[in-house]
């Protein structure tokens, strides 16, 4: 009686479909109008309710896709605790359906995504002699690829790759070696992604792909001379938010004893440090200030956008020219077409695009003339790690220098805030960023400055479902010419929380934290237990939905059946938010109960 049932996967898959998902959208979710109330007809029993048919229509697509006739299924495990589930497939399955490498079964899998070209293209660094060899061998042998390898100049430009817009590709990072990537369109090793998702790997027992992923990233400062933005030819001028050494750190302490760890953490520090003199102290990202800006490189238009991404901008200047906005376009990113103000525009969205903010009325414009706390909070960071690692008075003193600049220049004591420094306008940009909070992240700020965050700042951002990125205050009216962007009022993100949760914990804030991780985390599980287990990229924290009608959409809700791979750094913020509640407050989670149900009114 209480054994599995033996149910036939075609018939029952496709009456199932049927019936539920009255939308056809290959889900069912709350917003399908069937009876919510399916027979097992060989059995004579019923499945009800959206959560548990989601399910069952999620076990027969796995049991078709491996083309099974039957399926021996449990019934209580459509009814298993959607925390639980939730946990278990990204431990389980979602972290291997992310995982990558660049060989020859990896390329075909990369290759094949939503930006494949013509032919596949491989860009190898000139100083990879041995990585040269092996892909142009690679390429020979796996005829079926079609694959064509490319030598980059020993100096690469950023008029060389301008040069290469119209003939894009993978740039190569260590053979075979694995990574994950964030899910969807975002098919390659991302910058900083990758240290949220190194913190949900290590915590789900995976130090082998954490540790991976930061070898990749040892490979990228040596041969491209950063972290990239990600491994695509359009990012060679661009990097993302800087990780590295606390990516490293975290997985050095999960590491076994002995030599072989301490040599290895030895060669990162070495290697951030080549990075953090090259990149971000380095004469493009320097100010006069002392502190550190983004600045993303690069000529023009940005060329991984979606066509019309800027038509807004262009139509004005296409006017002037007597040109539709389309061939004004082409002619622009050809460089057939000079315009300076569009130039000095484009500067500062690559550098938005670095900041990995992208994008945000906070930086729109203005990027690249921004000291950003998000930035200067990271490098804090980074000399620390320096220093403990070295034993470094040196090391201390430069964050130390930081640490003063910043409480002189970002710092608003009226307020009680952190704000981005305009080193062109010599001011504080006032705008109300979930940033603010990365001071604690970074151990910069002081007892009293986290003192006044707490009750200040906290107030302002968190949101029915977490941190929300920005105020609505600051980002003001949104209209065709200001539209809503993506890292703004209502959306809230994976890395904001995770970082955040993690200051607090430092500075004492203990139960702050888990509010705020309770928040989001009953957020991502009633959305999946509601939507055939969606796990996206980002929510609107306001309204608690994954539901987001903004720039690029919502990576990660469109699938067919089931999602076998979540979003990287939204898998890891549940993985990590899970182990920072109590078990009284799991306990609630996993009953969906009210967070004043747990926490109080608030």
């Amino acid at each position: 009686m209480g054994g599995p049932l033996r149910i036939p996967v075609a018939s029952s898959f496709e009456r199932l479909l049927a019936q539920e998902d009255t939308d056809g959208d290959r889900q069912i979710t709350v917003r399908d109008r069937g009876p919510k109330r399916f027979e097992l007809k060989e059995h004579a029993r019923v499945v009800e309710g959206t959560y548990a048919l989601s399910n069952l229509l999620q076990e027969l697509a796995l049991a078709r896709e491996a083309g099974q006739a039957e399926l021996q299924l449990d019934l209580e495990r459509l009814h298993e605790n959607p925390v639980r589930r939730i946990s278990r497939r990204i431990r389980e399955e979602f972290w291997e359906g992310l995982t990558r490498r660049i060989d020859a079964e990896g390329l075909a899998r990369i290759v094949a995504d939503s930006k494949a070209v013509a032919r596949p293209r491989l860009y190898v660094p000139a100083s990879d002699p041995v990585g040269l060899s092996y892909f142009a061998q690679l390429a020979r042998e796996s005829r079926e690829l079609d694959l064509e390898v490319v030598r980059l100049p020993e100096r690469v430009t950023p008029e060389y790759v301008l040069s290469i817009n119209d003939a894009p590709g993978l740039l190569s990072l260590l053979p075979g070696v694995p990574f994950v990537v964030p899910g969807g369109r975002f098919n390659e090793l991302y910058g900083w992604d990758s240290y949220f998702e190194a913190l949900g790997l290590l915590e789900d027992g995976r130090l082998d792909l954490a540790k991976a992923m930061v070898d990749h990233f040892l490979y990228e400062i040596r041969h491209y001379g950063q972290v990239l933005n990600a491994n695509r030819s359009y990012y060679l001028t661009r990097s993302q938010p800087p990780f590295l050494t606390s990516m490293g750190l975290a997985v050095h302490e999960r590491m076994p004893e002995g030599s072989e760890r301490d040599a290895w953490l030895r060669a990162v520090i070495e290697t951030a440090i080549r990075e953090y003199e090259s990149v971000w102290t380095g004469e493009l990202r320097l100010t006069d200030t002392g502190l550190s800006r983004y600045n993303g490189g690069g000529i023009g238009m940005p060329p991984e956008t979606e066509p019309g991404h800027f038509d807004a901008v262009l139509a004005p200047y296409a006017a002037a020219a007597g040109l539709d906005v389309r061939s004004y376009a082409g002619r622009y990113a050809k460089r057939l077409i000079a315009e300076p103000a569009l130039d000095a525009y484009f500067v500062h969205d690559r550098t938005v695009r670095e900041s990995g903010h992208d994008t945000s009325n906070r930086l729109e414009g203005r990027a690249a003339s921004l000291c950003t706390v998000d930035l200067n909070a990271l490098l804090y960071k980074y000399e620390r790690d320096i220093a403990r690692v070295r034993d470094s008075a040196e090391w201390l003193a430069r964050a130390e220098r930081r640490r003063a600049l910043m409480n002189e220049l970002c710092w608003d004591d009226a307020r009680g805030m952190f704000f981005d420094y305009d080193f062109v306008d010599r001011r504080r940009t006032g705008y109300e960023s979930a940033t603010t909070f990365y001071p604690l992240w970074a151990g910069l700020a002081s007892p009293e400055q986290a003192r006044r965050l707490v009750e200040n700042a906290l107030p302002l951002f968190e949101a029915a479902g977490g941190l929300v990125s920005g105020t609505e205050a600051s980002r003001g009216p949104v209209s065709i010419g200001r539209p809503q962007r993506q890292w703004d009022y209502p959306f809230g993100w994976p890395p904001h929380q995770m970082l955040a949760w993690r200051g607090l914990l430092d500075y004492g804030y203990r139960e702050a934290a888990q509010r705020l991780a309770y928040r989001w985390l009953l957020l991502i599980t009633r959305n999946a237990a509601d939507y055939n287990g969606t796990v996206p990229e980002k929510y609107d924290v306001v309204n608690c939905t994954h539901q987001v009608f903004v720039e690029y959409g919502n990576v990660g809700t469109e699938f067919d059946y089931i999602t076998k791979e979540g979003f990287g750094w939204m898998n890891a913020s549940y993985q990590v938010g899970l182990r920072l509640l109590s078990p009284e407050q799991r306990k609630g989670l996993e009953a969906l109960e009210s967070v004043e149900a747990v926490f109080g009114a608030s």
